[in-house]
């Protein structure tokens, strides 16, 4: 989810005769207008065609900025879209994505995902309802909250509250974190209470330092442990 919802119009005459200024709309208005990232709509009667229309989505400022994090954090992007391949690859080049995959319905998006997911995790973000397939076939689904439609927060695991793209690389790598400070946890428990286990029928500790140890203790130092995730702040 690269780009948001403002519209941009452009229409040119088709009726060419011998005039050196006319213009061929489908051999160099639509071409061009495609390669700037634009979706082409033509316009004209069941006889003739009278002009085009050009629509395009606005690229968010920060998504080149949320894919060169995501990069430096060793991530691969993928851009899925329903647009045509010279306007997708349009918008692609200008936020730095290198893999794209174009005309895809939703159907398609889903498959797309699940295919990439065969043989690795995979966080899908969108906000569409044509989102919502792929949003379910991710490993993990990610909805922009403050924009996204019922559907996409629905069906995603997570629902970013706020509309910045930017939230998404420091996702990742709150989960990094978090995930590491689990393990952690988690390890550090079970080797206390082996050493506590072994070490109370043989006397070597007392009981009460080992409720003491193993019981308080180890709830305070897990506690502790986790509170460090509350330094993870959003890179601005």
């Amino acid at each position: 989810d690269l780009a948001t919802g403002e519209v941009v119009a452009e229409a040119a005459e088709s009726r060419c005769s011998d005039r050196e200024d006319c213009l061929d709309l489908v051999a160099d208005v639509v071409p061009r207008l495609q390669s700037e990232g634009k979706t082409v709509v033509l316009v004209g009667t069941e006889d003739e065609l009278e002009g085009v229309l050009a629509v395009a989505d606005e690229v968010r400022p920060e998504a080149r900025t949320t894919i060169e994090r995501l990069h430096a954090r060793g991530l691969d992007t993928v851009m899925l879209t329903g647009d045509n391949e010279r306007t997708a690859r349009a918008v692609a080049e200008q936020v730095g994505v290198g893999d794209v995959r174009a005309e895809l319905l939703p159907e398609d998006k889903a498959e797309a995902v699940a295919d990439i997911a065969a043989d690795r995790d995979v966080a899908m973000v969108g906000d569409g309802v044509n989102d919502a397939p792929a949003l379910a076939a991710a490993t993990v689904g990610v909805a922009m909250g403050a924009a996204g439609t019922d559907a996409a927060i629905e069906t995603a695991d997570v629902a970013l509250l706020g509309d910045d793209l930017l939230k998404v690389p420091y996702l990742h790598r709150l989960a990094r974190k978090a995930n590491g400070v689990i393990r952690q946890n988690i390890f550090a428990s079970l080797a206390v209470k082996a050493v506590l286990a072994a070490g109370a029928p043989l006397g070597l500790v007392p009981v009460w330092l080992a409720i003491l140890v193993g019981d308080m203790g180890m709830s305070l130092g897990v506690t502790s442990n986790a509170l460090r995730l509350a330094g993870v702040k959003p890179e601005e």
